[in-house]
């Protein structure tokens, strides 16, 4: 006999609480962290429990939920071992490309979900990823994806964002930085690296206009050409439902202009 869906959910991770309101699962989830932004009108009378990193444990048990949501990356062992030992049950994530994101998607529809919110949600993310598969392009762009500055951070190899970023045409420049996930990188570096597009995004660190005048007047093909662009930074790194969008918004930004292609 399958275990009855779990009735009583907080969820420590601001893509997956996005996903389950989406997958119409939203009437059970009974606590979020500050940084469950979406959807807004539907979290506004929600109980939160602190941040991804610093999470009130004491505050999730008391909520006594059926399940709790985390994530690898984004939260820590200290809270998933605290939650575990209080006897909840907690799911860890862990999804490090596209595919994964909205495979991930889908079992979380297994909660729960109605056949057809499955077809209206679940589907289009795994036909946009299967379609973006499908149709690699006939040449990659080099791109450069930071999440932070002050000090500088690349997206790595081995993530969410790299994945989108390949998924989507592009060649990450600094996949190949292996000491860390998202490595330190300076801007020598960077124009070493000779990114064709960079994309800014606004979360963790919310990339700005000013950042973009700094990158332009780096001598970088991507300087050149006018392709630093600022970009949802949701659309980058939260897996979900909001694959299809994050394919449509990305692919044409790496897409190779006409008389490139023909070079």
């Amino acid at each position: 006999m399958r275990p009855a869906p779990p009735e009583r959910i907080v969820s420590l991770v601001p893509s997956l609480t996005e996903a389950l309101f989406a997958l119409g699962l939203g009437g059970r989830v009974v606590g979020v962290t500050d940084w469950c932004v979406h959807p807004a009108d539907a979290l506004a009378g929600v109980p939160r429990v602190g941040g991804t990193k610093d999470t009130d444990s004491d505050a999730v048990i008391a909520l006594a939920p059926d399940l709790v949501l985390a994530n690898h990356e984004e939260n820590t062992r200290r809270c998933v071992e605290r939650l575990r030992a209080a006897g909840l049950s907690v799911w860890v994530t862990y999804p490090r490309t596209v595919r994964q994101g909205a495979e991930l998607l889908a079992e979380l529809a297994d909660l729960g979900a109605s056949d057809a919110v499955r077809k209206a949600v679940v589907e289009p993310a795994l036909a946009a990823v299967a379609s973006a598969e499908a149709a690699p392009p006939a040449r990659r762009a080099r791109v450069f994806c930071p999440i932070w500055r002050d000090p500088w951070m690349a997206v790595g190899a081995e993530t969410y964002a790299h994945d989108l970023l390949e998924l989507c045409g592009g060649e990450n420049v600094f996949a190949h930085a292996a000491e860390r996930r998202y490595p330190l990188v300076e801007l020598d570096a960077v124009v070493a690296a000779e990114p064709e597009v960079i994309l800014l995004p606004d979360e963790p660190y919310r990339f700005g206009p000013e950042d973009v005048d700094e990158l332009a007047q780096l001598p970088l093909p991507a300087a050149r050409s006018g392709r630093i662009h600022l970009v949802d930074g949701t659309l980058v790194s939260w897996y979900g439902p909001r694959i299809p969008r994050a394919i449509d918004r990305v692919r044409p930004l790496l897409a190779s202009p006409p008389s490139s292609a023909a070079e």
